[in-house]
């Protein structure tokens, strides 16, 4: 009898209960675990049997745009580019909306003017102080994977197509004037980056050594991670780049983890985005939980008390191991910061709805853009049998319901499997960019006209603690004891 731990995909073949060796013995402890290990890091790279297709990044060539375009203009520019018969991006707005700036100015800059749907008429006040910046995290879906290999059976064509759908992703970028900007799925990074410069941002990328999209016929180049940031308000100190490692072996994730200095204040911070291993599976989820110590061994090296923020496409919900090896991960003290956040409003909630009741009763979901699609259960979070949450099941049971929405051939998927994790310690969450309903989504989810990933960004306002004197680096310029990674 065999078992699929892997999935239904027929790209990934079954594994027997019981391996044996060639004569037909059964394994001992030691070649089980070598098969094992075998198995899965098979399972790392991509279509390895098809011979590459390696293109560069050349689709965006010849791309002209004004330098130093507005916001105002930039978002208007993008709404015609895209089509202005095509409807606009889907509505969302910030968990704790506010109307004004202690100006009083309109603090949408312009939105108001161009009635762009895409922004709330009430906005998260922008952080226009040093300590607080806006973080955007977003696996923004490859060109080349979502046209020709994602299999999203309910979007029409056309909406897949480049030309419909750069525009729309600088808008949804743009529109909601982050600082930093963690990307996944980048094949297109070129554009990006001429575009982005217009607002003044500056970006790296690292590309996947073994990209699936270099399997694929017109693609633009491989597949990988991208971090922007503001240079008007922060500055790179340095960065590095990582493989991650399965058991001392390089899979086919990367990471990139940047230091950046707040131009105001020169407080440091570490900011390292990541895409790791796809796919639903035992094995997978062993695969991302090694891939995952990987990456925190690798953060750890580079931060040196310096506060973190780590943004990804984990590809795993809040019940995997990973999840929970990132938040007990002690040297780094993280936490998710849209879980805190919700936690928090809905403690908040909680006792104004005690105080106004005279009575301790609570409600069990505090936020309307959440919905009970994807959210885990109460013994997925550690309610069965009255068994006390651990630290991992608490903040599980407060992540959005969703961070992606799809339909692919093989049916509907909505869960969570994006986060913004930050220092506890160092770091404080003051607002984050909620959900769209599944109403407002529409019935054929995303992606869409309406929106051009099938995943969610998240965009998170968060304000560091201390001043420059707390932050005991060894130096500014180097990683204290970076992880070593050596392409193969």
């Amino acid at each position: 009898m065999a078992t699929n731990m892997l999935g239904t995909n027929s790209d990934y073949a079954l594994l027997p209960d019981k391996p044996t060796t060639r004569s037909g013995l059964p394994m001992n402890g030691a070649l089980k675990k070598s098969h094992l290990q075998r198995v899965m890091l098979q399972r790392m790279g991509s279509f390895t049997s098809a011979p590459q297709i390696k293109n560069v990044d050349y689709q965006d060539d010849k791309l002209e745009i004004t330098d130093g375009m507005s916001m105002a203009d930039l978002l208007e520019y993008c709404r015609i580019a895209s089509g202005e018969d095509r409807p606009p991006l889907v509505k969302r707005k910030f968990l704790k909306p506010v109307e004004q700036l202690n100006t009083g100015s309109d603090l949408t800059d312009g939105f108001k003017m161009l009635k762009l749907d895409a922004i709330s008429k009430t906005c998260s006040e922008p952080a226009l102080t040093a300590p607080q910046l806006r973080i955007f995290q977003w696996n923004m879906l490859s060109q080349t994977l979502g046209m020709h290999n994602d299999g999203f059976v309910r979007c029409p064509l056309e909406a897949l197509t480049w030309d419909c759908r750069r525009y729309q992703l600088v808008e949804e970028i743009i529109q909601n004037d982050p600082d930093i900007i963690c990307l996944q799925e980048v094949d297109h990074f070129k554009f990006l980056q001429k575009i982005l410069a217009t607002q003044n941002y500056e970006g790296v990328f690292f590309p996947k050594p073994d990209s699936p999209c270099l399997y694929i016929n017109g693609n633009n180049g491989p597949d990988g991670c991208a971090v922007f940031y503001r240079k008007d308000r922060l500055e790179m100190v340095n960065h590095f780049t990582r493989v991650l490692e399965v058991w001392r072996v390089q899979s086919n994730q990367v990471a990139i983890a940047a230091v950046l200095r707040t131009r105001d204040t020169q407080q440091e911070l570490c900011v390292t985005t990541t895409h790791l291993k796809a796919r639903k599976g035992a094995l997978l989820s062993k695969l991302r939980n090694e891939q995952g110590k990987d990456l925190l061994h690798f953060i750890d090296g580079i931060a040196q008390n310096r506060p973190v923020i780590l943004c990804g496409d984990f590809n795993a919900e809040p019940i995997e191991p990973i999840y929970s090896t990132v938040l007990n991960y002690r040297p780094l003290g993280l936490a998710s910061a849209y879980a805190d956040l919700l936690a928090s409003e809905a403690h908040d909630e909680n006792n104004q709805n005690a105080a106004n009741a005279g009575r301790g009763a609570v409600r069990a979901d505090r936020v309307s853009s959440r919905s009970s699609i994807g959210s885990c259960n109460g013994e997925e979070c550690g309610q069965a049998n009255g068994g006390a949450r651990t630290r991992a099941e608490e903040s599980a049971a407060h992540e959005p319901a969703y961070t992606t929405w799809k339909i692919r051939e093989e049916g509907e998927v909505c869960h969570t499997i994006d986060y913004v994790f930050y220092s506890q310690d160092k770091l404080t969450v003051r607002n984050c960019l909620m959900f769209p309903s599944g109403e407002e989504i529409g019935v054929d989810r995303t992606p869409s006209f309406q929106y051009p990933s099938d995943h969610f960004s998240l965009v998170c306002d968060i304000e560091l603690q201390g001043t420059p004197a707390d932050q005991t680096t060894q130096s500014t310029d180097t990683a204290k004891d970076p992880v070593p990674n050596h392409q193969l």
